[in-house]
């Protein structure tokens, strides 16, 4: 399934946040979204995801769902949002009680889950028995347990260490190679954003609207830290961000 933003814009009262954005994301690419402090990351993806209707235009679905999709749109957040009074297996569990699934359907879906994201040995585990990273998963899994065709990622890594975040992709990337997910990511991290989307959109100032798209073919599984032609593309990230940053500046001293 594809989306397609076909100009859409956002006030909260008199404050203009997103200004006429077009945008596709289309199945199999994961769509990384940058931008300054305040720009609209977050409020973009709230209207991708039906969250919030948005002031102006409209957020459209194209073609067909993955066979079992249980809900076509799925978040993960990066405050983990799991219930500490449930297992592992008992938070996964939770996004399918809703659905008119048979015991044993329920469980080989949480089996396949728990596996993919390596996790099959902790399934029993409570949420403070396990690391960030560990509880990152959870949330993957429980994401990935509805069979979503796209996935909602807002800041997923941010509360991590470095050392994790890097593990993290890593997993991200796995899995991508394994089934080609589809993803709108938020993220404040150039070096995520290089490592794993196939198009960088670079939001501007508020009111945020598209200010370019990088593209990048380099397949995931060849992208690391050292690569020279990723550092060029981050480096220009960085600047695009640096002058958005410093004309908001010069915008309130112009006030």
């Amino acid at each position: 399934m594809d989306l397609n933003l076909r100009h859409i814009s956002h006030h909260y009262d008199e404050v203009e946040v997103l200004r006429d954005i077009n945008l596709d994301i289309r199945r199999g690419q994961i769509v990384c979204i940058i931008g300054p402090s305040g720009c609209g990351k977050s409020t973009l993806l709230r209207l991708i995801g039906g969250l919030e209707r948005p002031t102006g235009g409209e957020v459209l679905q194209s073609g067909a769902v993955p066979e079992g999709c249980l809900n076509p749109l799925t978040y993960i957040f990066q405050d983990f949002a799991l219930l500490p009074w449930r297992t592992v297996e008992k938070n996964v569990s939770l996004v399918l009680e809703d659905h008119d699934l048979s015991a044993a359907a329920r469980e080989a879906i949480i089996a396949d889950v728990l596996a993919r994201t390596k996790l099959a040995d902790f399934r029993k585990a409570y949420p403070r028995q396990l690391s960030g990273g560990m509880k990152q998963r959870v949330a993957i899994a429980r994401a990935l347990a509805v069979r979503p065709a796209v996935l909602l990622m807002d800041e997923p890594l941010s509360a991590l260490d470095s050392q994790t975040r890097e593990l993290l992709m890593d997993d991200l990337v796995d899995l991508w190679e394994k089934e080609q997910y589809t993803a709108a990511y938020v993220t404040h991290n150039l070096n995520e954003a290089v490592r794993l989307g196939h198009r960088i959109v670079v939001l501007s100032r508020r009111p945020g609207e598209i200010r370019e798209i990088v593209e990048i073919d380099m397949p995931l599984s060849d992208r690391r830290s050292d690569n020279s032609e990723l550092e060029a593309i981050q480096k220009r990230l960085w600047n695009l961000m640096r002058e958005e940053a410093l004309a908001a500046d010069r915008e309130l001293l112009d006030v």
